[in-house]
């Protein structure tokens, strides 16, 4: 590899980490990144924004399970996408940031170069699990190894490396790779405890978080096994759909506390227990976790909630090893009956509006089954997440929990697509996160991506508006004016129809569409919010 630059020699051993797209707007102070691009082989899509690249990247991992990968600038090109690097983070995504930083000399003096900040590493590192400079041409190598490293052990997100502009052009150094740590194996005796535990449970209830969403089958037969429901929190949404021992409802609901209280044995699997799936509205109180076994790929995570019992390792790993373990008989009683009445009662606990919006969810699905379903905060993605059954796991995914970062459904879906590009794929997004990130619409052409991207115009921010009028304040800066969605699809030169907010609407539109050549955009039209006059 000898004379090639640090920057070449980055991009060429992101694409032997089998890196095969990149998310990144060029500038002048990453131009040396991109020299060995164009021959690398690696894709490369150019959004809008360095927070569209952010949330490309992790709408790419959360669909190809590979590290997102964006390429920004230094100063603003890092700060915007500090907020995807910050969702990454609270939705466990790998995602990999390489950025450009001024010249080594310059750093921390604020001379008052271009794109400076006072100290860009240390900002990064609020967010990202792991954040190093390459500081030397023989450093290379070994950053690159330890980031991945971060990736692959522990729990998933965010990373960052940065590459000073005179580092970026020198001369590769190839250097030794020292050896790193494996990730800890699991521990058979924590294995044959749980499995006794769960033998000699009456009543169990599975929680299966964004950890699980990867071992359907896997979680299937354990469930079977114990008679257990399953309780599944919004990033594991698609596991088990349609199974009787299924529960696709927000942990928060009371029918689901119940549900999980009544259980002499709670095992969760794969959640970190937060508060924007167990306790959504804020009560100060979780559900009580009576014999509560925890499998999580993070120690860190393992230690943060009391349990009986925790095991450190990958569910995909811990799963087999339980089903191995449990004698024949550990099968209980009464399962697939406790999960329907908890289905049931839930489902009347959202209320009518709610339930009206689940109605169109489902028949979205009915009319595109087997889509990836991505979504912004809006009125149909706070229904879903609070009860909704996908037919695909890891297929339902959006940003109203964890972070909360709107602008964030439109990126995130261009990202999914590119990582499925044999997935219908479905953008849910309000008319306020939209205009949030609107303009990453003009990528999905660029790339020619067979998404719809469905805009639920309720004309404001009917969640926050409401949330307002029901602790007595004004409601004030809660409808900002949507654009003429019509007259922008034609300006993006892609199809658009406006529909009501209805079940069959939404369905037959979306079937007109299924052949579609590239994106797509439907406007439902959903009742304006009308605050109560005093």
């Amino acid at each position: 590899m000898s004379k090639m630059t640090i920057g070449e020699a980055l991009v060429s051993k992101l694409r032997q980490r089998n890196v095969t797209c990149v998310f990144g707007i060029p500038g002048v102070h990453t131009v040396e990144l991109y020299r060995g691009l164009a021959a690398s082989g690696i894709r490369h899509v150019t959004p809008r924004h360095e927070q569209g690249a952010g949330f490309m990247a992790d709408g790419y991992a959360r669909v190809s399970g590979k590290p997102g990968v964006a390429f920004v600038i230094t100063g603003p090109g890092l700060t915007n996408t500090l907020t995807p690097m910050a969702q990454a983070r609270a939705d466990s995504v790998p995602m990999l940031v390489v950025s450009g930083v001024n010249r080594t000399a310059s750093l921390g003096k604020g001379l008052g170069h271009l794109h400076e900040l006072p100290d860009q590493l240390a900002l990064s590192k609020t967010v990202a699990l792991v954040s190093e400079q390459v500081s030397e041409t023989k450093s290379l190598d070994p950053t690159l190894s330890r980031v991945f490293h971060s990736l692959a052990n522990g729990r998933p997100g965010p990373v960052h490396i940065e590459v000073p502009l005179d580092i970026a052009a020198a001369e590769y150094q190839e250097t030794p790779l020292a050896t790193l740590d494996p990730e800890p194996q699991v521990n058979p005796v924590l294995i044959t405890q749980a499995a006794k535990q769960l033998a000699e449970a009456k009543q169990t209830v599975i929680l299966a978080g964004g950890g699980a969403k990867r071992v359907g089958v896997g979680l299937q037969a354990l469930a079977e096994a114990l008679d257990a429901p399953v309780v599944q929190t919004v990033n594991a949404r698609g596991l088990m759909h349609g199974h009787p021992l299924t529960v696709p409802a927000s942990p928060s609901l009371n029918a689901v506390r119940a549900l999980i209280e009544s259980a002499d044995c709670v095992l969760a699997l794969g959640t970190e227990l937060g508060p924007t799936d167990y306790d959504m509205y804020d009560t100060g109180e979780f559900a009580k976790l009576s014999g509560l076994i925890r499998v999580d790929r993070c120690s860190d995570q393992l230690a943060r909630h009391e349990a009986t019992l925790t095991i450190q390792g990958d569910v995909d790993v811990v799963i087999p090893q339980l089903l191995e373990a449990l004698p024949l008989d550990a099968k209980q009683c009464d399962g697939a009956e406790r999960a329907s009445n908890a289905r049931d009662a839930a489902w009347e606990e959202i209320g009518p509006d709610y339930r009206h919006q689940v109605e169109i969810l489902n028949a979205m699905r009915a009319a595109a089954p087997n889509a990836l379903m991505v979504g912004d905060s809006t009125q149909p993605i706070y229904a879903g997440n609070l009860f909704y059954d996908h037919d695909r796991a890891g297929g339902w995914f959006n940003a109203a929990t964890g972070y909360g970062a709107l602008g964030y459904g439109i990126p995130a879906a261009i990202g999914a697509s590119i990582a499925d590009p044999t997935a219908r794929v479905i953008c849910i997004a309000g008319d306020g996160g939209a205009q949030f990130s609107l303009p990453e619409i003009m990528a999905a052409v660029d790339e020619n991506l067979p998404i719809t991207f469905v805009i639920w115009n309720n004309h404001g921010y009917r969640e926050i508006a409401t949330s307002m009028q029901d602790v007595g304040v004004t409601v004030i800066g809660c409808d900002p004016s949507p654009p003429d969605f019509a007259a922008t699809a034609k300006s993006f030169g892609i199809p658009f129809s406006s529909i009501p907010a209805e079940p069959c609407a939404v369905a037959q539109a979306l079937r007109e569409t299924a052949a579609t050549d590239g994106p797509v955009m439907i406007e439902v039209t959903a009742l304006k919010f009308e605050p109560q006059k005093d």
